[in-house]
């Protein structure tokens, strides 16, 4: 095993996932209503002993998995998935006519060598009686991903079941341990009765609202990332149906199963790219689902002899009641070309890129899709990468693009001194990691849009996005800026900036760290409050103050999870903390087990609805501290 990539441990490829796939003070006193840490050491990221499952997968795997091969995932991508799903395609999947020569044993070993060993939790008790049993009169609730007006993340009262009055009585109701995971990434969601929330082996949970118990499990191809999204239910009646369910993987595989049994209804897979995935979760209108694409072919880049890049970022329509798909348009419209060779022979392809991590934002009034794009793989960089664009929603023709950094190509080889394979721009990767907001007003419609550069946008969606003011909020960086989710109540844009104090990518800044809570007016972008985090950190390993989560807001107030592990509510008119929980400690669970959390990270921001308000805890990757908690609040009885 002679290349870069076979060379590097779990950790060394976590850091590369990392720098390639993310992106006035407020008042503390010891009023903050808080539910108090256990002190208690975190999960460690560090780099463990050989594994035996090495040798292995040397002399079974790597002919195909170093980046010879199209349709193999590269190591560094299987590396992102569970142990458990990784035997489990050596074993009764895809590739178990490779893996026909190899024992259980010699299975389970290159299968805990690439994802890890993790313990396995027992799964909370299966529901029995009246918990068992799914109510049609609640409604899912609206206002995150997917199923919601806008992507402005904004919950109102009648689906909270909160106010902001409640939210300094908050505590644990019950907490759920995601079995066999190290990280919890997928936003849960709430319907009929039951909470909906996918894990890092595949498994996708229905669980009793009030207890925590099971009601059902569907078991995906590998990690669910995205949050469950529900189809509406007046569209089940029409068809006479029961509602549907709707999910991405870490493969790219979409699926729709019963909301009420999880059978599965359908599965199709979003890209046949080796390394594509779906990040940002689907969205569901009208019938139709709108499916982002993203990949970590940014990563396999850092191997010198792999071919530089053919990945291009995508969205298509699929029927929602089918999967058939109606239409799929790529942000880059023509196929990467050969355009020359690196210093050492190897080809290098572009444009490439233009990755689409967020949620679709449909606006059903002008008949379009926006979404934002990442940056170019590999030189040239175009006009597609770090870019707004509008698609048609009746074909997916483009209808306008708004660019806002041009000439951002980017790969992990950057971070390696004189790796070919990184394009001659190095950079700066400043991605639209973040959903677009469509907020509708009377005065005028905004489009919404921030950026890791930290910077901020307000566009006119019926001039061709044209930008209308503009907002430096953070410093921004590869792990800086705005990254998976803002929030808007209508009155102020709410943004979460991540400004990590170490970007882990070895450069210096000049500006301060504004990580944080930030408020803007959405009519002019003026900051109208800022709430820095202080460090609570200390010598914690892989812990950060700022927000690289998606935020949620509800009247009067915006929940927000920081990567140091806290869980915070602050007052919406003025960033005041009103009431936090440090989540990075263990936790009793209703398994019987114990569960730990971690940071926030990623698009798996918090919910409110049915008077519980619902957080994820532990990214566990990327330089966040690893948990495996689902943890559910209500107000003092």
């Amino acid at each position: 095993m002679n290349r870069l990539a076979v060379a590097l441990n779990q950790t060394a490829v976590l850091t590369l996932l990392a720098l390639a796939a993310s992106m006035a003070h407020g008042a503390e006193t010891s009023s903050i209503p808080e539910v108090s840490p256990v002190d208690d050491p975190t999960f460690s990221n560090k780099a463990s002993a050989p594994h035996e499952g090495e040798p292995l997968f040397a002399h079974h795997c790597s002919s195909c998995h170093l980046g010879q091969v199209p349709k193999a995932p590269h190591k560094m991508f299987l590396q992102m998935m569970s142990p458990l799903a990784i035997e489990q395609a050596m074993s009764e999947g895809v590739m178990r006519p490779q893996a026909a020569g190899l024992s259980a044993e010699e299975r389970h070993l290159i299968a805990t060598y690439l994802g890890g060993d993790l313990a396995t939790h027992p799964a909370a008790p299966r529901c029995e009686g009246k918990a068992a049993y799914f109510d049609a009169r609640r409604e899912p609730a609206t206002g995150s991903w997917g199923f919601s007006p806008g992507n402005g993340r904004y919950i109102p009262v009648s689906t909270t079941g909160l106010s902001a009055g409640d939210l300094p009585t908050l505590e644990l109701k019950w907490a759920f341990a995601f079995p066999g995971a190290l990280r919890a990434r997928s936003q849960p969601s709430v319907a009929y009765g039951a909470v909906y929330v996918g894990s890092q082996d595949g498994t996708v949970y229905a669980l009793d609202l009030d207890t925590g118990c099971i009601r059902w499990t569907y078991r995906g191809r590998a990690e669910v990332r995205t949050a469950i999204v529900h189809e509406a239910p007046a569209a089940a009646r029409a068809r006479n149906g029961t509602p549907l369910v709707f999910f991405g993987d870490l493969n790219a595989w979409i699926y729709a199963v019963d909301a009420y049994t999880g059978r599965l209804a359908w599965s199709q897979k979003a890209d046949d790219h080796p390394n594509a995935t779906v990040t940002g979760t689907p969205a569901w209108h009208d019938g139709v689902l709108y499916v982002p694409t993203s990949s970590l072919e940014v990563t396999s880049a850092a191997d010198t002899a792999y071919e530089c890049c053919t990945f291009r970022g995508s969205v298509q329509a699929l029927d929602a009641v089918t999967g058939a798909q109606r239409w799929r348009a790529f942000t880059i419209a023509n196929p990467p070309q050969e355009t020359g060779k690196t210093p050492v022979g190897t080809r290098v392809l572009g444009p490439s890129g233009a990755p689409v991590w967020n949620t679709p934002t449909v606006d059903a009034e002008r008949g379009v899709l926006y979404v934002g794009t990442g940056e170019n793989y590999s030189s040239p960089a175009d006009g597609n990468s770090d870019a707004i664009i509008a698609f048609r929603l009746s074909d997916g023709s483009r209808v306008w693009q708004a660019q806002k950094t041009a000439g951002d190509a980017w790969n992990a080889a950057c971070m390696f001194p004189n790796n070919p394979n990184c394009p001659r721009e190095s950079g700066p990767d400043v991605d639209f990691a973040a959903a677009t907001i469509l907020l509708e007003r009377p005065s005028g419609d905004l489009l919404l849009a921030g950026q890791k550069s930290g910077q901020v946008y307000g566009l006119d969606p019926s001039k061709g996005g044209r930008e209308l003011w503009q907002a430096g909020v953070g410093r921004g960086g590869i792990q800086g800026g705005v990254h998976f989710g803002m929030a808007t109540d209508g009155a102020r844009l709410y943004v979460p900036i991540t400004d990590m104090l170490d970007g882990h990518d070895g450069k210096t800044h000049n500006r301060p760290s504004r990580a944080g809570l930030h408020a803007l007016d959405v009519a002019t972008g003026k900051v109208v409050w800022s709430t820095l985090a202080d460090n609570v950190c200390g010598a914690r390993e892989f812990c950060e103050p700022g927000i690289s989560q998606a935020i949620t807001a509800i009247p009067g107030a915006v929940i927000a999870g920081h990567m140091d592990g806290r869980l915070r509510a602050y007052h919406a008119e003025s960033g005041r903390v009103l009431w936090q929980v440090d989540t990075a400690r263990e936790w009793p669970t209703v398994s019987g087990e114990t569960a730990h959390g971690g940071s926030f990270g990623g698009g798996a921001g918090p919910v409110v609805a049915d008077g519980r308000l619902i957080a994820v805890s532990g990214y566990g990757i990327y330089f966040h501290m690893p948990g495996n908690v689902m943890l559910v609040f209500g107000p003092r009885d």
